[in-house]
This record gives structure tokens, C-alpha cells and sequence, in this order.
């Protein structure tokens, strides 16, 4: 039976958007809210003891009315900063290509330091992060932003601890997230830290989204890259590589599957993707081992023999090198399959 939500506490969530900021970035964690807010209000049983909260959401602007986003179609901010001093919750920046405007906007920056202690939570989507960072509210804190500005960002803002790889960052009540979609998994993160986990993972469920990825997950994917990866060769090679984890991979083995010198073949294989061959084997091994220990309760001897790493030392080692955290840590914390079978 449907329940009321006229009792619930209120909770007001902002997003500041602006022109030519990302739309997705805008109604993303607003719709996560939204959604979270109709699946309490509908769906929830009588007699579950989780807490209930009716999640109010509003887009503020630079100015009140209608903001272009990036994809060339209009948001309206329902109210301008100069209207806002308080009443809100939770206060996100949005990112876009707009953002570097908003960064040198001092009437925006000086706002935000205001409102900082006003709000329980500030963050930020994407490179709404160089917002935070121009308003000194990111300084001696970790954060992250989208994979293709977080050098741009260490550079800029030395004070800042610059996760380039993390899907979001929870640093002394200040969060940020890695680019678009994962504004959303942030919103799912601050659900979860309000109403509990099995509240934030029915909302998921609300919203078709796929999985629910906690912070501290890559932003690499070596299936994505596979799939950017144009010449026919690099591809069919790059897929190839992600199908047989446990073979030789070394730059030798592949560049005579490729038909190249290992010289010219490793030079091609950096220009199309980035990567050299050895970062992406190694990045495609890390890739499937982190999924396998989210996703099954298999052994991790098993989990690094079939990844290829051969052994779970071996498997350790990678893992802190590039994820700063042990196998089994990691499983502990991220695992949605039952318990695992052993360690």
C-alpha cells in the first residue's frame, strides 16, 4: 500500500547548472533523488524500518530562467543564487563545457564559499570539480573529476589531492565525481548514506541502472577501449586480448598476431589508444579481476589464474599499484554476489 509522505522529514537538493553545462550532469542525481523519493512513496512496505525521506530537487543558476545546456536545448533554473542563502540540503555543482567560465565568475565562487557551511553536503559532477577547486573548496582535500581533465586539474590546483581514476570521493564532507553517468552513481552513494544500502539498490533497480558502482571503482574500462579502438586490426587485437587473459601477451606475441615489428606495432598500438600494449594487458587483467570479485564468490586463486596473473600475489601486487587497495579489500567493499567462498 502506497504510504504518505506528509510526515517525512524534507530534504531540499540543489544542483547549480549554467550555460553550456551538461544536461545529464543537471537531471542525473536530481532524477536519483526523485526517483528514490516515488519509490518510498510507493513501493515501500509499511514495515520497513528504513528511514523515509521526501527529497524536494531544484536547479539554481547564475540567474533565475532559462540556462542553454551543452546539448543546445534549455534548462530552467527556478531561482538564482542571489535568491539562495540557506534551506538547502545537499548542494552539487554540475559540470560542462561551460565550467571554466563559472570558475573565474568571483560573484559564483564567492557565493559557494558562503554556502558551504550553510549546506550538510557540497559536491560536484564532472568538472563542476574546477568550480569547487576556483572557490579554495576542494584545497587540501582528495577529489576526482572526468579521466580526460584530471591532469588538467593537478596542474591547476596543486592543493588539491587529484584522484584520477576513482568514480567518486568522499573527503572531509566534500564530494566529487568522475565525468556524466557518474554523477548519478554519487546521488546513489548520498542515498545510500541517508536511507541505507537496500533503499539505494531498489532505486537503481527504479532507474534501469545497470549496476550500482560504489567510489573507489575505476573509471577504466577495457572493454570501452576496446570498442574506440577504430583501425580493424588494433580492435579485433584489443578484443582478442580481453578473450584470452591467461596467454602470451607479451608486445612480441602480439605484435606477430598483428602482423608488425614489435617496434612499429608498439608505436601504433600508444598512438590509437593511448596505452602501451603492456599497460593494457596489464589495465584488461586488473579490469576483469575487479569485476569477478564484485560479481562471483570465486576463489581468488581461481580469480587470478583465469585474469592471468597466475598467482594472487601477483594479482596483489597489480592491485595496489593501481587500485591502492588489496584483492580481497576490494571485494569486501564492493561485492554484490554472496560471500565469498574463501580468500
Amino acid at each position: 500500500m502506497p504510504t504518505s509522505a506528509s510526515r517525512w522529514p524534507t530534504r531540499r537538493i540543489a544542483v547549480l547548472a549554467y550555460p553550456e553545462a551538461n544536461s545529464l550532469d543537471v537531471v542525473g542525481p536530481l532524477q536519483v533523488f526523485a526517483s528514490a523519493t516515488r519509490y518510498m512513496r510507493l513501493y515501500m512496505a509499511a514495515d520497513d524500518p528504513a528511514p523515509r525521506i521526501s527529497y524536494v530537487t531544484e536547479i539554481l543558476g547564475p540567474r533565475a530562467g532559462p540556462l542553454e545546456m551543452s546539448a543546445g536545448f534549455d534548462l530552467v533554473a527556478g531561482r538564482g543564487i542571489d535568491r539562495v542563502s540557506g534551506g538547502l540540503d545537499t548542494l552539487l555543482v554540475a559540470g560542462g563545457d561551460g565550467h571554466a567560465a563559472m570558475a573565474r565568475d568571483q560573484r559564483v565562487l564567492a557565493w559557494l564559499r558562503g554556502m558551504a557551511p550553510r549546506v550538510r553536503r557540497v559536491g560536484s559532477i564532472c568538472t563542476g570539480a574546477f568550480v569547487l577547486a576556483a572557490a579554495g573548496l576542494l584545497d587540501g582535500r582528495r577529489a576526482t573529476t572526468h579521466w580526460r581533465h584530471c591532469g588538467r586539474m593537478a596542474e591547476a590546483f596543486p592543493a588539491v589531492a587529484v584522484e584520477p581514476d576513482a568514480l567518486h570521493v568522499r573527503d572531509q564532507g566534500v564530494y566529487t565525481s568522475a565525468g556524466v553517468t557518474a554523477g548519478m552513481d554519487l546521488a546513489l552513494a548520498l542515498l545510500e548514506e541517508d536511507c541505507g544500502r537496500p533503499l539505494a539498490l531498489a532505486t537503481a533497480r527504479e532507474i534501469v541502472a545497470f549496476l550500482k558502482r560504489p567510489g573507489g571503482q575505476s573509471q577504466f574500462s577495457a572493454h570501452l577501449e576496446a570498442q574506440a579502438a577504430e583501425p580493424a586490426p588494433l580492435r579485433g587485437l584489443q578484443d582478442w586480448i580481453l578473450e584470452s587473459l591467461t596467454e602470451d601477451l607479451s608486445v612480441e606475441a602480439l605484435a606477430a598476431r598483428a602482423a608488425m615489428s614489435p617496434r612499429n606495432f608498439a608505436r601504433v598500438f600508444v598512438r590509437e589508444t593511448g596505452w602501451t600494449p603492456a599497460k593494457f594487458v596489464e589495465l584488461a587483467r586488473v579490469d576483469a579481476a575487479r569485476r569477478a570479485l564484485e560479481e562471483s564468490a570465486e576463489p581468488l586463486t581461481v580469480i587470478a589464474e583465469r585474469c592471468g596473473f597466475g598467482h594472487p600475489e601477483t594479482m596483489r601486487r597489480v592491485f595496489q599499484r593501481h587500485l591502492k587497495v588489496a584483492p580481497q579489500d576490494y571485494r569486501r567493499r564492493f561485492q554484490t554476489a554472496p560471500a565469498a567462498l574463501a580468500s
